[in-house]
């Protein structure tokens, strides 16, 4: 879970009172001007301070049952007005374990279910920052733990994410399992899932140590991740091994933790083949084989078939000699 900013205030004027505060804003680039045609952020406070020297994220924490509420920055720093859209948004990972956002045209169900604008349509006049209020209502079964969310402004072509991070009181655990994990000498890595088996964001270190038949191969001690896994979630990762070994026996262990006292360890094993060389070796030794069996053929001569009478009259022999009888 990241630091935490400034709580949602639960106090803040009733919504409709302020759905645009047309405040001065620090002159910036006009349209076409390089920047960005406009910017959303959470609130930072009265008067012309600008939003990015504010908080990064919201930040809210209730128990079930809760309505919070905070207030949204939209800065318009061009010539023209803006017209912006506001919609709640579930948070989920990508299959590299980054923070992605549901698509415009999912239905969130979620933190993104639970946020209420005054007005989800905005006009922003030109050089100005429009404040727009929300409120947050926490379902009476929502389970508690973290429920990471956003809001999502878009306008003109243009589309800002600011993140949410919603806790629900309540009992938290952070549990985290590495699963699935093999050895691809082939590709020069190591392939793992992470599971968050709890209820709490995690942001998960590895390490990694590698035992061969003649000793330490790998041990790299633990890293963080560019992941930040979801409660729930599962992904897949690959640890890359450039210098893997070209034949060996190997023993891997991958060991994650990440804050709270989540902690997992996994192994695997794997042999180290050189198939094309191994493969060349056994076609060398048919050639091989073949060549010799051809020269002590020919070496022997051609075989010269017995005669017919001689070969019964040899047979006559051997059934006497079998059974006593005299030659």
């Amino acid at each position: 879970m990241p630091p935490k900013p400034p709580k949602l205030s639960s106090a803040r004027a009733a919504l409709c009172a302020a759905v645009l505060l047309a405040v001065a804003a620090t002159p910036a680039h006009a349209d076409g001007g390089g920047s960005a045609p406009w910017s959303a952020a959470p609130s930072a406070g009265g008067g012309t301070r600008p939003a990015k020297d504010g908080r990064p994220y919201f930040y809210a924490e209730g128990t079930p049952g809760t309505v919070l509420q905070d207030t949204l920055s939209v800065t318009n720093p061009g010539a023209k007005p803006r017209t912006v859209t506001l919609r709640g948004a579930d948070a989920d990972n990508t299959g590299s374990g980054a923070f992605s956002l549901t698509p415009a045209k999912g239905k969130p169900k979620d933190t993104g279910a639970w946020i209420t604008f005054a007005k989800r349509q905005v006009e922003v006049p030109p050089r100005t920052r429009a404040e727009v209020p929300f409120t947050m209502t926490v379902p009476e079964d929502a389970l508690p733990g973290d429920h990471p969310g956003a809001i999502v402004a878009s306008g003109g072509g243009h589309t800002v994410g600011v993140r949410v991070h919603l806790r629900v009181g309540g009992p938290t655990l952070s549990a985290l399992t590495v699963e699935r994990v093999k050895i691809d000498g082939g590709r020069k890595r190591i392939a793992y899932d992470l599971v968050n088996r709890g209820n709490t964001v995690l942001t998960p270190e590895l390490a990694v140590h590698a035992e061969g038949v003649f000793g330490t191969l790998v041990d790299r001690p633990a890293r963080r991740l560019p992941v930040e896994l979801l409660p729930g979630r599962r992904v897949s990762l690959t640890e890359p091994w450039p210098d893997a070994p070209a034949l060996d026996a190997v023993d891997v262990k991958l060991t994650a933790t990440a804050s709270g006292g989540a902690h997992d360890t996994a192994t695997a094993s794997g042999r180290f083949v050189p198939w094309g060389a191994v493969t060349g070796g056994v076609l060398l030794l048919a050639v091989a084989g073949g060549a010799t069996y051809l020269v002590r053929r020919r070496r022997r001569g051609p075989e010269v078939p017995e005669p017919e009478g001689e070969r019964e009259s040899g047979a006559r022999e051997l059934a006497r000699a079998g059974t006593g009888e005299a030659l």
